[in-house]
């Protein structure tokens, strides 16, 4: 399962005045910790889970998904100034981090991995029509079809994410040459942060507090119900989910860590780009541990060059993915809770706003269709006593 940090804490930490030390920001993942690790042990999560209505949950997602592709257009259209969380001048078309990488980038993922489909799923969907032409006797049909099967798994068998992030590190070197002699080889040093009253209070009550219901919606919630929809047949409990954010933290917090925890965009991310078990993410972990190993705090100067119009190219098709999720709604009262969700969510800036908006919308048109079932329950009542006092023993 994939990890990314916790976006409400990074938000306060970067982006309020006066900014949010280490040891406060550590307090808030913390705080967050500690409330999904007492909500999974207790089994509440699983409550919560089993109980919230899906539409609630596609449009959570559909918000958070819309939300990353919303951002991921801004990076590519526009210089980013992260300290400040704002966007500089239109990107140069030309250039190591101009419009036409970009978007050279973005036609090489579409044509590497199409719409995201599976395309083992589909060879074998055209190999049944392939047998069915072959007995009719069209060979040449036949050798086109097996042809575009053949391709696609080329193309599917691409690493196009690791390739374009490989040529956005190539490209942090040329853009500037002295990082070579910024690097330095071995480990930072790790220590215990000493966490204050006051730190834990202000921790808490900027960062934790709007973090935590983003935390248990789209960091266990939603995320095992993605889970379910892209590998139904690996049942993920939303107790362990929730767990595991907690026990992570606890561990890494106390030295300096960023706060982390699962998140959907990050499994959509994950399986988008052919993650399909638990190996890609073996591998993504070792690939970090190993440069964090070799180069220390140095790797933050070869990661403050990379462009960043292929990072947003990237956080695109993620956020597509996560979108994607809420394409199973067939009512149109399902998309209707879903998509007042989303709008409440990406209009307000809070997950927990939309979801609880959601939840209201939700409860109101399940009481009108019991308040609609009951007058028709009456009105047959009524009837049947009416044709019984008519009825002449």
């Amino acid at each position: 399962m994939p990890v990314q940090p916790m976006k409400s804490i990074a938000a306060v930490a970067v982006s309020e005045t006066p900014h949010l030390s280490p040891s406060q920001i550590a307090a808030a993942g913390l705080s967050t910790a500690a409330v999904l690790l007492l909500l999974g042990v207790t089994g509440l999560m699983s409550f919560f889970y089993r109980y919230i209505p899906l539409p609630v949950v596609r449009g959570v997602q559909l918000s958070q998904g819309l939300a990353f592709a919303f951002s991921a257009i801004k990076y590519i259209r526009y210089d980013q100034d992260f300290v400040t969380s704002k966007s500089g001048p239109a990107r140069p078309w030309l250039g190591l981090d101009g419009l036409v990488l970009a978007i050279a980038a973005v036609l090489f993922l579409v044509l590497s991995t199409g719409s995201g489909d599976d395309v083992s799923t589909d060879v074998r969907g055209s190999d049944c029509v392939d047998q069915n032409d072959d007995d009719g006797g069209d060979v040449e049909l036949l050798r086109s079809k097996r042809n575009i099967d053949r391709r696609l798994r080329m193309l599917s068998a691409i690493p196009s994410a690791l390739l374009v992030f490989l040529f956005g590190l190539v490209l942090c070197f040329i853009r500037d040459p002295s990082i070579f002699n910024s690097l330095k080889f071995g480990p930072s040093k790790l220590h215990l942060l000493n966490i204050t009253w006051d730190d834990w209070k202000s921790g808490f009550l900027r960062a934790a507090i709007p973090q935590i219901p983003l935390s248990i919606l789209n960091s266990v919630i939603a995320v095992c119900k993605l889970s379910a929809d892209l590998f139904p047949d690996r049942e993920l409990s939303a107790t362990s989910v929730s767990i595991s954010v907690g026990i992570m933290n606890f561990v890494g917090c106390w030295f300096g860590a960023m706060p982390v925890c699962h998140g959907a965009g990050g499994l959509a991310g994950q399986y988008r780009f052919g993650g399909r078990s638990g190996a890609s993410v073996v591998f993504l972990g070792i690939g970090k541990l190993a440069l964090g190993l070799l180069f220390g705090n140095s790797f933050v100067r070869i990661l403050n060059q990379f462009p960043i119009g292929i990072l947003g190219v990237l956080l695109l098709f993620a956020g597509i993915e996560l979108a994607m999720a809420s394409r199973d709604m067939n009512t149109k009262e399902e998309s209707f809770v879903m998509l007042v969700c989303a709008a409440v969510s990406l209009t307000g800036s809070s997950a927990a706003l939309g979801f609880g908006c959601g939840i209201a919308l939700f409860s109101l048109l399940k009481l009108r269709r019991m308040e609609r079932s009951s007058l028709r329950f009456r009105r047959s009542m009524s009837k049947d006593s009416g044709d019984g006092t008519n009825v002449v023993p």
